[in-house]
């Protein structure tokens, strides 16, 4: 009898399609109806597929939210590696940023619209589970970028805490930039990377500078008088 099984890249564009409209589909509803409002069954039927095949490509409805993030950090943390030997770590980070901002686009799209990408940052805002959840994604990416940049300085990423400060500076200008972002009209990535650049351009001098507080001779910051 002849194999009438389709040739493995078919198969394979077609397990694509079928994730890519199960993204496609958990997006649109979570930023139409919200994330709480939304089950794995109605997902799967606006795809056109079974509960089944669902869970054949995700384990959760949380997973399915984040897979297009996830590919977003993966880009993220690949730049971080490629970043030139001597660079200063926060330069390293912003520079990363930077690069992968110029590839991250296309690939997004290649599985759902980009402008349903970015609206979906602005649900994460406002629904406590998926807030939860983005932290604490966000607290294990920063913990990989860390050793990342432990190993580029050649330290112990556990005995000196300079990897993990300046990692954590780092995530919380993206933090601040988010939160200030998603309250906006303009959603965009164009929006999202010009407020990120204005807010590291700041990063320095906030945390080196004299914020106006008069100092005592001692070279102490004397208290603002109330």
């Amino acid at each position: 009898m002849a194999d009438t099984a389709p040739p493995s890249g078919l198969r394979e564009r077609k397990k694509q399609r079928t994730r890519d409209a199960l993204l496609r589909s958990a997006l649109e509803l979570f930023t139409e109806r919200g994330y709480e409002r939304t089950t794995v069954d109605d997902i799967a039927e606006a795809a056109d597929v079974s509960q089944r095949t669902f869970f054949r490509y995700f384990a959760s409805k949380e997973e399915a939210a984040f897979f297009v993030s996830r590919l977003a950090e993966a880009h993220f943390v690949d730049a971080v590696r490629r970043r030139p030997p001597g660079e200063a770590p926060l330069d390293a980070m912003r520079g990363a940023l930077v690069e992968s901002w110029g590839t991250i686009g296309e690939a997004v799209e290649q599985l759902v619209p980009l402008e349903l990408h970015m609206r979906f940052y602005r649900v994460i805002e406002s629904t406590p589970a998926l807030l939860a959840a983005h932290l604490r994604r966000a607290t294990e990416l920063e913990e990989q970028i860390a050793r990342i940049i432990a190993d580029r300085e050649n330290l112990d990423v556990d005995a000196d805490p300079r990897p993990r400060v300046v990692v954590a500076v780092f995530g919380a200008v993206m933090r601040v930039t988010e939160r200030i972002w998603s309250a906006r009209d303009d959603a965009g990535l164009a929006a999202l990377r010009d407020l990120t650049a204005s807010h590291f351009d700041q990063v320095e001098p906030a945390l080196t500078g004299d914020w106006g507080n008069p100092r005592r001779p001692d070279g102490r910051i004397q208290p603002r008088s109330t």
